[in-house]
This record gives structure tokens, C-alpha cells and sequence, in this order.
């Protein structure tokens, strides 16, 4: 691994760390602060992560003037530690604006229904291996 391989694993490992102290801090917040029957904290993480993505990516769509080390801190290592679901929306977003309708329909249905599946299947083998 070279060395600017090195300073960018880096710097999206301490993104990261920051990212998640974040998100444990606003799972706190949410809960103490809503009694809701939702996890209030998981919707602010989910949402304000895709605001903060939207505004940085536009940041450097539009004024362009930031080093990758830059963007892999701010985005795969704060925002990936906060919440993936920014990626995730970001990802969603670009193939709309480029006009694939179907592949961000697909994308969209297909990652959450998976996903939720994948939950279910992993704790159905769970349940399968330690009963």
C-alpha cells in the first residue's frame, strides 16, 4: 500500500470513528428526548446524514476546490460513520437526476427489501443454530 493509500485509510478511519460517536450521541438524544414509539434518533441520523451528503456533494459539485483526502474524511469516514444510509441516498439520487428511473426504482425497493431480509435470514440462523 502506498503512502497515499495509507493517509486516506487513515483519514476515513478516524472520519469514521468521529461519524459513529456522533450517531451513538444522537441515538442518546433521540431517546431521551422523544417518546416516540420510533427510534427517533435512527431518523434524525438517516436524515440529517443525507442533508449533510446532499451539501457536500453539491459543495463539490459546484465549487470543486477540495482534495480527496477531503471527500473520503468528510463523506466515507464522518457521514459513512454517522449513517450509510447518506451513501445510500446519494447513490439513489444520482440515478434519478441522470434519468434511470427503473435502475433507482430497482435500487431503491431492492436495497430495503434485502436489507430487511437479510435481517430476518440472519436471525432465523441465528435462532436455528443456538436453540
Amino acid at each position: 500500500m502506498g503512502g497515499h493509500q495509507a493517509i486516506a485509510f487513515l483519514l476515513v478511519f478516524i472520519g469514521g470513528g468521529i461519524g459513529s460517536l456522533l450517531r451513538h450521541a444522537a441515538n442518546l438524544i433521540g431517546a431521551s428526548v422523544f417518546s416516540l414509539h420510533i427510534p427517533a434518533g435512527t431518523v434524525f441520523v438517516n436524515t440529517s446524514g443525507s442533508l449533510a451528503m446532499g451539501l457536500l456533494a453539491g459543495w463539490f459539485a459546484f465549487r470543486g476546490h477540495s482534495d480527496q483526502f477531503t471527500r473520503l474524511f468528510l463523506t466515507t469516514g464522518v457521514l459513512g460513520g454517522f449513517t450509510t444510509f447518506s451513501a445510500f441516498s446519494l447513490e439513489a439520487a444520482l440515478l434519478l437526476e441522470r434519468g434511470q428511473t427503473v435502475g433507482a426504482a430497482l435500487y431503491i425497493i431492492g436495497s430495503v427489501v434485502i436489507a430487511i431480509a437479510g435481517i430476518f435470514v440472519g436471525i432465523a440462523i441465528m435462532r436455528a443454530l443456538v436453540s
